[in-house]
């Protein structure tokens, strides 16, 4: 080993060694919710209470993913419900049509989507900003159109009837709410940590190199648009396992799960809790669904009331919530520091 060498692996060495500290923290912090998550039936017996969770793991996988685009890359996709409608589709259907277990229509769901969204993505992430934006949302409509269509493969408008076969595996039977709860929280504690290590690896600060300046991340030799396409895959896959854990729960697939509003609502959710934070999609997510059932209650015009809360935190903040609380704090500790 040359001297040069040798400098360069002892300047390496803390780099390697914090990250790996960060990934055990992160790994430890995964077990402590799903620990946390999986005993709650232990102490409740509200099935509205576990049903709302299930809800949010479907969702918050669903707009987590579309911060790996929005937040990390700076790449804002319209259309990104698509893979949500795309899992959640291709897993009833495989379950109905094949009748395969779960596992293995889960992963060929996911080797599904990986094909689409390579191929969709191969074209998008050549566009720039708003193209980018619109072409994806072009695509979405295409997918939700083909839904309607193929009345006599989808189901049509009805979306797919007789409902979702869930075959035991492993002593695990889906069948069973509370199984269903826990297999819910362990996708979307897995699903986080994963895109966690994404956004965290050297991969991660590459794409926030390009979401900064990809001019400058080209020159330096980065292959913006493979990285591009990459990110693109991934965020696609985590969204159609928040589709295929909707799919579920509510035992069909419907041709909601890949309209263009669940995209916007994908987008609302980031707005509400944050961009510049990690868990701020998950904080969004829970925020948009205690809106939705309690203003429901209270009102048929829940979009209005709605309406008004995203202007606040577009208008007021300027920031989702978790991005606000963490500058907050930020500030308190930059204050205290320079006393």
């Amino acid at each position: 080993m040359t001297e040069l060498e040798a400098g360069r692996a002892q300047t390496l060495a803390p780099v390697r060694s914090g990250a790996a500290l960060h990934r055990y923290r992160d790994v430890l912090i995964a077990l402590i919710a799903f620990a946390v998550l999986a005993s709650l039936p232990l102490f409740t017996g509200s099935k509205a209470l576990l049903d709302f969770v299930i809800r949010c793991s479907a969702y918050g996988l669903f707009a987590t993913s579309l911060n790996l685009l929005v937040g990390y890359t700076g790449l804002t996709s319209f259309g990104h419900g698509m893979f949500f409608g795309l899992g959640a589709y291709s897993f009833g259907l495989i379950m109905q049509k094949l009748g395969l277990p779960i596992p293995v229509a889960f992963v060929a769901t996911l080797a599904i989507t990986a094909l689409i969204a390579a191929v969709i993505g191969a074209i998008c992430v050549r566009l720039k900003e708003i193209y980018f934006a619109f072409v994806t949302l072009a695509f979405q409509m295409l997918i939700h159109s083909t839904i309607l269509s193929w009345a006599s493969f989808t189901g049509g408008d009805q979306g797919l009837r007789g409902g979702i076969p869930r075959p035991a595996f492993l002593g695990i039977d889906l069948s069973n709410h509370v199984h269903l709860y826990v297999t819910s929280c362990a996708l979307l504690v897995l699903g986080l940590l994963a895109m966690r290590q994404i956004a965290q690896s050297p991969f991660g600060y590459t794409l926030r190199m390009i979401r900064d300046n990809a001019a400058r991340a080209s020159f330096l030799g980065i292959d913006v648009w493979r990285a591009k396409l990459t990110v693109f895959v991934l965020a696609a896959l985590f969204a159609a396992m928040g589709g295929m854990v909707m799919a579920l729960f509510v035992s069909g697939a419907y041709p909601e799960f890949a309209y263009w509003t669940i995209s916007g609502e994908a987008i609302f959710i980031n707005m509400l809790g944050g961009v510049s934070t990690f868990l701020g999609p998950m904080v969004g997510t829970v925020l948009l669904l205690l809106l939705n059932d309690t203003v429901t209650r209270y009102t048929e015009y829940h979009g209005i009331v709605l309406g008004v809360v995203i202007l606040f935190f577009a208008l007021g903040l300027r920031k989702g919530l978790l991005d606000f609380v963490a500058e907050w704090f930020a500030h308190r500790r930059d204050a205290g520091e320079g006393r």
